[in-house]
């Protein structure tokens, strides 16, 4: 039986998240894409360069965002969000959202497996010297769904 999810809810399954899909539209073209992001405060931050979600976002700054959490096809939890993209230029406002990336995102990639590189998880430990454009969604809106298995429905067969 699919359910709403709780505010509560909501922000678990937002704040348990690494990767999301967003999505953004611009000249009768819808694009969407997987990025890596960390939630704060309202907020989806974002690390990409140069291409055309950058580019649609600047055209088209209003965007919609997605997170999962897949046990199964009859076991899942999904947050849309509806938001604002704002590009942070500024030295102090950029260094931030790649400080908030950083807290979020390492914990989750430092194992055995996880090969580090030159540029990865960013090329420079001085925040000023990374590039790429980062970027933050103003979160205006939430929405959740989930479905759990029924063995009620089952349970006769």
């Amino acid at each position: 039986m699919i359910e709403s999810l709780s505010d509560q809810e909501i922000m678990n399954v937002v704040s348990n998240s690494v990767i999301g899909r967003l999505g953004c539209h611009a000249d009768a073209t819808t694009y969407v894409v997987p990025i890596s992001f960390a939630y704060d405060s309202g907020y989806i931050y974002a690390r990409s360069f140069e291409g055309m979600k950058v580019k649609m976002m600047r055209q088209n700054p209003e965007v919609c965002f997605q997170v999962d959490e897949m046990q199964s096809m009859a076991d899942w939890k999904s947050v849309i969000m509806w938001g604002t993209f704002e590009e942070l230029e500024k030295k102090a406002d950029r260094e931030m959202g790649l400080k908030i990336l950083l807290s979020r995102i390492l914990p989750n990639v430092s194992s055995e497996t996880v090969k580090f590189t030159p540029e990865w998880p960013f090329a420079s430990e001085n925040l000023s010297e990374i590039e790429g454009i980062v970027f933050r969604i103003r979160i205006r809106e939430m929405s959740g769904r989930m479905e759990k298995p029924n063995a009620d429905l089952f349970k006769n067969w």
